[in-house]
């Protein structure tokens, strides 16, 4: 897979998706998961398209740093034909476990399996190792959980033999772990685009809620949004118009992207719900209310501007990104707060708006070996709330927020360095304790 070929398919899709508008969405057909681990061969990308990934999200605004890309197509043997997405109904037995993009944003557990010794190079019609053996190694067994947020529909072997492929973000590949230690070396020396097992999982360390944001080119008439930070994740978005829920419109094959309808014709404000990969309404049936941000003017020009949003059953969700770019990132303490034996903790704000602020907390193993986990604490100064958190779990008790690494970035090698981010309510005041402890 190349770079190049991920950015035309992001640029033809948000071209095409006012078109499929028009003409009539094509339904969404779900494919069943497949029995839990496959095996599958994997290769590895370096990055999502711009603006947007084959979900529908930009790549800094994902859920998670490691990602992976699912097969478009189900055609062994036919490295030519492209057939038109989202396939419809009569084209069911060709749709691959993207899924229509049914997929997007659900979570899955990759292990390392066996190392071709010969050639691997998913030429069209030809065996995936040959003139070599599939052999088990000192990595085999190396796991990572990744997020689902690219569609791999090249014409390769990889891409139309294999029903069970998986397309890894390069980066991700020294930080399958084992044991909590990252691997460290098996890319590039040890890779050679092995086999790998893997399963859908839920969300790791799930805290928070959604994060709802406008897409480029939306406007009263053409409402495009990109709904991420689900538990499980996304199979459709309902919008409320004229007393009803109605279903919105996947944006072509989108997943985590979906074109509302107003609450009334022609307007700015916005109801919607969402179901999960089970069919179930996230939240029991939680309603998010919102509107089309002055920011945007007439029609939003960002790629991505995120919501403030009110719920049904509780107060303003603040955004889990900074909604105003003027906002100067404070610079590190001088001196780091008190923290555990070996770790030191830094706390910086990278934005804020009336009534809260975002900041980021970095944990950086001080010690001599390598850690498995981490915790770390924020102690509040002046009655403030946690709201979300991603990159860590994370509960609030009085004052005083405990968070725990999540599952891709727990282990730290000696001088090695994770962050995570939290969304707090209340002033912006410097917390009156940090530390972080390592295990």
């Amino acid at each position: 897979m190349t770079p190049q070929s991920r950015l035309r398919l992001a640029a033809a899709l948000t071209a095409a998706a006012a078109t499929l508008l028009v003409a009539g969405q094509l339904p969404a057909l779900a494919v069943d998961d497949p029995p839990a681990p496959v095996i599958g061969n994997a290769t590895h990308f370096d990055g999502l398209g711009s603006p947007y990934g084959g979900c529908g999200l930009p790549q800094s605004e994902l859920d998670a740093p490691d990602f992976v890309a699912l097969n478009v197509y189900d055609l062994p043997g036919d490295y030519t034909s492209y057939p038109a997405r989202p396939l419809p109904p009569a084209q069911a037995d060709r749709i691959g476990l993207w899924n229509n993009g049914l997929n997007c944003g659900r979570f899955v557990r990759v292990t390392i399996g066996d190392r071709c010794t010969g050639t691997n190079d998913g030429a069209p019609g030809q065996p995936f190792c040959r003139n070599g053996s599939w052999v088990a190694d000192g990595y085999n067994g190396a796991t990572l959980t990744m997020v689902v947020a690219d569609s791999c529909g090249d014409g390769n072997a990889w891409c139309r033999d294999d029903r069970n492929h998986l397309d890894l973000s390069t980066a991700s590949l020294n930080r399958f772990a084992r044991g909590g230690v990252p691997v460290g070396d098996l890319y590039p020396s040890h890779w050679n685009n092995r086999q790998v097992s893997w399963s859908f999982v839920p969300a790791p360390d799930y805290s928070g809620d959604l994060r709802i944001a406008f897409l480029r080119g939306a406007q009263r008439y053409w409402p495009a949004i990109a709904v991420s930070h689900l538990p499980n994740g996304i199979h459709g978005v309902e919008y409320l118009a004229d007393g009803g829920w109605r279903a919105a419109t996947m944006n072509s094959d989108m997943g985590q992207s979906y074109v509302l309808g107003a609450s009334t014709a022609g307007g700015t404000d916005f109801q919607i719900r969402v179901r999960d990969v089970t069919g179930a309404l996230v939240g029991g049936g939680r309603v998010y209310r919102f509107a089309l941000p002055a920011s945007c003017g007439g029609t939003c020009s960002a790629a991505y501007t995120p919501v403030t949003y009110t719920t049904s059953d509780g107060p303003t969700a603040p955004p889990t990104v900074s909604p105003s770019p003027t906002v100067s990132p404070s610079p590190p303490p001088s001196t780091p707060p008190p923290s555990g034996s070996g770790c030191a903790a830094t706390w910086t704000v990278t934005g804020a708006w009336a009534g809260g602020f975002q900041a980021e907390v970095t944990v950086r193993n001080t010690g001599a070996s390598a850690a498995n986990g981490w915790s770390s604490e924020v102690a509040f100064a002046g009655g403030q709330r946690l709201v979300n958190a991603w990159n860590a779990g994370a509960t609030q008790s009085g004052a005083r927020v405990t968070a725990t690494n999540a599952a891709w970035n727990g282990a730290l090698p000696a001088g090695g360095a994770t962050s995570w981010g939290l969304v707090v309510s209340g002033d912006n005041q410097p917390p009156s304790e940090l530390r972080c402890t390592l295990r």
